[in-house]
């Protein structure tokens, strides 16, 4: 998907985006331009697999709230990313409620703590997709599952940063991620089923 990197290229950029945010909440214009090129392509990504074509409009609404809201944001660069989703999101909620088409309640039977994370050969296979073709794949996924693949793989959060942009337990974002990656490896003909079963599935 192009994106498959995505987690440790942005890990690697989370010191450059802390000093940025810290400059640009000193009224460092240039520094806020830079903090917005390291966090735009994974958030539009990710919003594009909210609201599709809406995406763009939905990230400037956003970019407008992080501006006015930027000197109460306190944290690092891993944090600004997760501030920038949460509020991304909410906006993209707003517009689907617009739309009248409310995101489907989704749960887990129950969270799996020790799951492992999913195997590299799904995101390997993610590697492999153009970005919209990934997207289109993902739109496909239980809301839960995508979302959490969004958030792991585009954006590039860790679990538990995931599961507070998204309002739930690291277990359960890290589960709904792993059952996302395979199902989209294997829609992909790569893994089948690697790894645990879980629960309420057979081999």
């Amino acid at each position: 998907m192009g994106q498959g990197g995505e987690p440790r290229r942005a890990k690697e950029r989370d010191g450059e985006l802390g000093a940025a945010v810290e400059r640009a909440q000193a009224g460092d214009e240039d520094a806020f331009a830079v903090a917005y090129r390291l966090v735009q392509p994974g958030l539009l990504g990710y919003l594009r697999g909210l609201v599709g074509d809406d995406a763009e409009d939905v990230a400037s609404d956003a970019w407008l709230e992080i501006a006015r809201d930027l000197g109460r944001f306190r944290g690092d660069g891993a944090g600004f990313r997760g501030w920038t989703a949460t509020i991304a999101r909410h906006r993209a909620l707003d517009l689907l409620r617009r739309r009248r088409t409310r995101p489907q309640a989704t749960a887990l039977e129950q969270d799996l703590h020790d799951l492992p994370a999913a195997h590299n050969t799904a995101e390997q296979a993610m590697e492999t997709l153009s970005t919209r073709r990934a997207l289109d794949l993902i739109a496909g996924l239980p809301r839960d599952q995508g979302e959490a693949v969004l958030l792991r793989v585009v954006v590039g959060l860790d679990g538990p940063a995931a599961a507070r942009v998204l309002g739930k337990r690291p277990g359960a974002v890290r589960t709904a991620a792993y059952r996302g990656l395979r199902r989209l490896a294997r829609d992909l003909g790569g893994v089948t089923d690697e790894g645990p079963p879980t629960l309420g599935e057979s081999r």
